[in-house]
Parts: structure tokens; C-alpha cells; sequence
């Protein structure tokens, strides 16, 4: 039964927004919907104006008998200062000081709303980078390192502090953390990278960045490129930064225990916003 335009509409729109980055051939379209390609390119260009409009993507067009359609995550400039504002605001609470400078981010981190946003914007601050996995750190990095490569529609792997029976066999090495200055292990599983894997590093915290900078020592022994490394929250006042290049979206910039004062600043997306933003 053939399916009326403003359905096809609808149901072009749901596919393509959980199919990110996804090349998909408009016969598939057109046999979907039981309609001519020329119906099925006129859908398309409604729906791409829509995406762009209202910040949330747009829909790249690749020719040829092997070519298709494919929607490329978006997020607005609008919609990313209101979510960085309500995620300040949230950080900037007293109770979230921890021994160490370090702020409690459970459960922002654990909530579906934010999590998603988060990753939406990472999703489009590497949206021109050729991403194949997202790499994390365990434990708190892992739900928005999933989030990220959701909006990526690539898989995600997770380093961690030990081996486990259940990942076989693995790489370990040993790094010096940046704040501590003490030497610790990461570990992945062999079978989690493939040579010349170009991988997008994310992480929920950055001091120093020893930490990434064992994961990116990590990726050698892989044979494996760095695409990107984004931070979630930054902590500004490091004397020595381990990691050169980044992108983080908020900064940690004063902690006052003794006050219980918290100030939080935007991190360095906005350096490069107009590039990676929708207008």
C-alpha cells in the first residue's frame, strides 16, 4: 500500500534521525514507500531545509549508482548556550566540591536529558573529523562516551584499569597520571581496535590530562590515529598540561572549599563554534 507525503515525511524524518551518518540509497526509500525517486529527492529536500532550520542537522547528498543520503548530527548555536547555561548553573551548586578540587557529576552524567545534549554537541564539534569508535576511560566517561558515538553511529571502547576474563586477551601500559604524578596501567582488549582506526577520545574530566595522554600512548600500540579529544569539564589553573589539542565544552575555574564556591566558565568550543554550529 503506498504511503501518503506527509506520512513518508514522518517516517523519512524518524529513519534518518536514528540512522546518523548512515549512507542510505534512495531506491531504499523508494521501495519503502512503494514511490518514484523523484518523489523520494523532493521529501528529502523538505526535510534537509526543516533539519537546518531548526538546528538539529542536515542531510548530505552523495551521487553516483553507489550513493545515497546521509543525515549528519547537528546542534544549534542557540541551543548549545542554553544547555552550557543550565549545565553551569547545576555545576555551580556548593554541595558538588569534592576533596581535590574535583566536583560530584554522577548524576548529571546518569541523567538521560543532559547525557544526550552533551553528546549531540560533541557529535557536532567533530562532525567534520573521520571518526571511527569513541574511546573512554572507565567508569564515569562511559555513558558520555556512548552518548557521543549514539549521534556518530560509530561503536565505543572502554580502556580500563585492569583485564578482565570476558575482553580475552589485551594491551596494558603504564602511564603517569598528571595531577599524582604516580605511574598506573590501562588496559584494552586486543580484539577493540584495528590498525589505522581513526579514533575520538572523550572524556568526563581533565586535569592535568594524564589520563588521555595514556590513552593516546595506548592508540599507538594499536597502529591507530587520534580524530579528536573531547573533555567535558576542564580544570583551569593546571600548571602543566599533558594534552595540547582538545575540545572542552565547560571550565572548572575556581573551587573554594573553604567558601563552598564553585565557578564554572565556558570551555574552548566557543573558539571554533561558528565552524562546527548551526546559525
Amino acid at each position: 500500500m503506498k504511503i501518503r507525503r506527509s506520512g513518508r515525511l514522518v517516517d523519512m524524518t524518524h529513519y534518518l534521525l536514528l540512522h546518523p551518518y548512515q549512507l542510505v540509497p534512495l531506491t531504499f526509500f523508494s521501495e519503502r514507500y512503494r514511490s518514484a525517486k523523484s518523489s523520494i529527492s523532493e521529501d528529502l529536500v523538505i526535510i534537509k531545509e526543516q533539519f537546518e532550520q531548526q538546528g538539529i542537522g542536515t542531510i548530505l547528498t552523495v551521487p553516483g549508482a553507489a550513493g545515497g543520503v546521509k543525515f549528519i548530527s547537528k546542534m544549534s548555536k542557540q541551543e548549545a548556550i542554553k544547555i552550557e547555561e543550565e549545565l553551569k548553573q547545576l555545576l555551580a551548586v556548593p554541595e558538588r566540591i569534592l576533596p581535590g578540587g574535583y566536583l560530584y557529576m554522577t548524576d548529571i552524567l546518569g541523567h538521560p536529558k543532559y547525557i544526550n545534549q552533551i553528546g549531540r554537541l560533541f557529535a557536532s564539534v567533530f562532525s567534520g573529523n573521520q571518526i571511527d569508535v569513541v574511546m573512554t576511560v572507565a567508569t564515569k566517561g562511559i555513558p558520555l562516551a556512548y552518548s557521543v558515538a549514539s549521534h556518530l553511529n560509530v561503536p565505543v571502547v572502554v580502556v580500563r584499569r585492569d583485564s578482565r576474563v570476558t575482553e580475552g586477551s589485551t594491551v596494558s601500559i603504564n602511564y603517569i597520571s598528571g595531577s599524582s604524578k604516580r605511574i598506573q596501567t590501562m588496559t584494552l582488549a586486543r580484539r577493540s581496535l584495528t590498525a589505522g582506526a581513526n579514533v575520538l577520545i572523550i572524556d568526563d574530566f581533565m586535569k592535568a590530562g594524564g589520563t588521555i595522554n595514556g590513552m593516546i600512548s595506548l592508540l599507538d600500540e594499536f597502529q591507530a590515529t587520534l580524530a579528536g579529544i573531547g573533555v567535558f569539564v576542564e580544570s583551569e589553573g593546571t600548571e602543566e598540561r599533558l594534552v595540547e589539542k582538545y575540545v572542552s565544552m565547560l571550565k572548572l575555574t575556581r573551587v573554594d572549599e573553604k567558601e563552598k564556591r564553585i565557578e564554572i566558565a565556558t570551555g574552548n568550543y566557543t573558539d571554533e563554534e561558528e565552524k562546527f554550529l548551526s546559525r
